[in-house]
């Protein structure tokens, strides 16, 4: 804001400070949702820790089973029990409001399965197909999982970075820019109502003469 540029009128100077207090007013309610934002995201980064601990856990036990199955049944025994899986799991995306942010809800149905539901015969399987095939949905809910922490974590941070830009803006550029200038306005009508004083002065003591 160029001072120079700026009418040393009263409108001015009362838009001026109306537009300070909108200012300020707008930068608290800026620095609220910054501080909600950043306790949100803490929250959901317990979350992520968790859910990648779970993860890590989840594909070494289904490494480990899966391996136990091709020792049993053999690599054709495991690939034919997992050919005939008749459903494959679904992905169902929705969202939800985290102060103002949208964030993902994922879900996955038909991951979880009953032994009589996975399609493959109970009778040429033993009971470390059936391992390997939950190790493996519980890998999947595990990867669906750690897929809605992360993206609502990434979301969380950009909106926060965005947040923090505006609330640096307003703190140290616009509100401080405007001050001044409305200090510059309220000094110039100083001055212009000194010098009209003394111009009607010097009239009244010509007046007299």
């Amino acid at each position: 804001m160029v001072l120079q540029d700026i009418k040393p009128t009263r409108s001015e100077l009362i838009r001026l400070k109306r537009q300070i207090r909108f200012s300020e007013r707008g930068y608290n309610i800026l620095k609220l949702k910054r501080d909600g934002l950043i306790l949100e995201f803490r929250k959901v980064l317990e979350d992520a820790k968790r859910s990648q601990s779970d993860l890590q856990d989840a594909y070494r036990r289904s490494m480990e089973r899966i391996a136990i199955a091709h020792t049993v049944q053999g690599s054709i025994g495991v690939k034919a029990a997992a050919l005939s899986r008749k459903e494959t799991p679904e992905i169902e995306l929705t969202s939800k409001n985290i102060m103002g942010v949208v964030v993902p809800e994922i879900r996955g149905s038909k991951v979880k399965k009953g032994i009589l539901e996975r399609g493959y015969s109970l009778i040429g399987t033993s009971s470390v197909i059936d391992a390997a095939a939950e190790g493996f949905e519980d890998l999947v809910e595990a990867v669906i999982r750690s897929a809605e922490i992360e993206t609502t974590l990434k979301r969380l941070l950009d909106d926060i970075e965005g947040t923090k830009r505006r609330v640096n803006a307003l703190e140290y550029r616009v509100i401080p820019e405007l001050k001044t200038a409305s200090a510059f306005i309220k000094m110039r009508l100083d001055e212009m109502e000194r010098e009209e004083l003394f111009r009607l002065k010097k009239i009244k003591a010509r007046e007299r003469e």
